[in-house]
């Protein structure tokens, strides 16, 4: 668990809004803290109120570049030093690329953007490839899934609930036997952590598997 920063932060912000579950804060320390004070890109998707874009500023310091994507051309206003703001559309690969192009070793990916499924799939199987190999890409709101106007529902195919499930079958294909094949996303993925409405993906090129015995007792 991290030192708390994030909560006390945001249940002390005076400035722009923010709006967030309370349970994700620990989620967010647990998996984050490890880039804070680093030279990594950060990308959020779905900017609002700008808040979350300070938020993040202040956790991960000046040596943290942030790039808030979002459709709303007024989040423009939330640009500032080490703040980059970019208009358009996480479904549209040619921003995902320009921002690519410009930022080729993104860090972390967080989607907190529309919450429609097709969006959230897209942009995760545009993405997660092409993040740095020891990124992270976490995606909140996941109740969204269960949710018809945004394309979700239980069980239901083509929600990003149902990705999460495939992926996990995907992560453990070396040991499919044949039955499926082993994706890059296998060989790129170290770890993929679910909780309530959050999932987290983590990288790391993955070796050849081990299982060794040790002692003679």
């Amino acid at each position: 668990m991290g030192d708390g920063h994030l909560h006390r932060w945001f249940l002390n912000n005076g400035d722009k809004i923010a709006h967030k579950w309370l349970h994700y804060f620990d989620i967010y320390e647990r998996h984050l803290r490890r880039f804070r004070g680093q030279d990594a890109v950060v990308l959020e998707i779905g900017v609002g109120s700008g808040g979350s874009l300070q938020m993040w500023r202040d956790y991960f310091g000046p040596r943290t570049t942030i790039i808030g994507l979002d459709i709303d051309p007024q989040c423009k206003q939330h640009e500032a030093e080490g703040i980059e703001i970019v208009i358009g559309s996480q479904a549209d690969t040619a921003i995902l690329d320009e921002i690519m192009r410009r930022h080729p070793k993104i860090n972390i990916v967080l989607d907190d953007g529309s919450h429609v499924m097709s969006d959230m799939i897209a942009t995760f199987e545009h993405l997660y490839p092409r993040i740095d190999v020891n990124g992270l890409y976490l995606v909140e709101d996941l109740h969204t899934c269960y949710w018809e106007e945004y394309g979700g529902g239980l069980r239901r195919q083509g929600s990003f609930i149902e990705l999460i499930k495939e992926r996990i079958d995907d992560i453990n294909a070396m040991h499919a036997r044949g039955a499926m094949p082993v994706s890059e996303f296998t060989r790129s993925t170290d770890s993929m952590a679910i909780y309530d409405s959050v999932v987290v993906f983590e990288k790391r090129r993955q070796g050849r598997r081990q299982a060794i015995m040790t002692g003679g007792l």
